[in-house]
C-alpha cells in the first residue's frame, strides 16, 4: 500500500474514535516517523482560554501510536501505551498545532517515542512528549 493510501486509511479509521472526534489528521507516516496536525477549535481550550493540556497530549500520543503501528517488529500486530510524560513550555489559542513523533528505541517488545508539538504558524514549541509502547 502506498504511503498516501496508508495515511488516508488511518485517518479514515480514526473517524468516530478520539483522533477523529477532536480533529487529528496524520500528514506523514513512515517507519520511525509520524507527523500530524490539529486545527484548534474552541472546544480544545481549557477554562482559561488556553489550549487544554489533554488536547496537546492527544495529538502527540496519536502521532506516536500511528508511528508505532507503522514500525511494528515482525510478528507483532498491535501495541499499547504503557507510560507517557509531557512537558509543556508554551501554548496556543487559535490556528493549528503540529506534532512530529520519532522512534528513539525499537526493541523486540517495546518502543520508545519522542514527539514535539509546535504552533504551526510560529514554529514555537508547545510541548515535549515521550512515551513507551508495548508491542503485542
Amino acid at each position: 500500500m502506498a504511503d498516501d493510501e496508508r495515511i488516508e486509511q488511518l485517518n479514515r479509521m480514526g473517524r468516530g474514535l478520539l483522533p477523529g472526534l477532536i480533529g487529528i489528521e496524520i500528514t506523514s507516516l513512515e517507519h520511525g516517523l509520524a507527523r500530524g496536525r490539529l486545527a484548534i477549535r474552541p472546544e480544545h481550550l481549557a477554562l482559561n482560554n488556553y489550549l487544554h493540556a489533554a488536547t496537546v497530549i492527544a495529538l502527540a500520543d496519536t502521532c506516536c501510536g500511528y508511528g508505532c503501528m507503522a514500525s511494528l517488529p515482525e510478528g507483532r500486530t498491535s501495541f499499547t501505551t504503557i507510560e507517557l510524560k509531557s512537558n509543556f513550555i508554551g501554548t496556543a489559542r487559535d490556528g493549528a498545532i503540529v506534532s512530529e513523533a520519532r522512534l528513539v528505541h525499537g526493541g523486540r517488545t517495546t518502543q520508545l517515542w519522542d514527539a514535539t508539538v509546535k504552533d504551526e504558524a510560529s514554529g514555537k514549541t508547545i510541548a515535549l512528549f515521550r512515551c513507551t509502547q508495548l508491542t503485542l
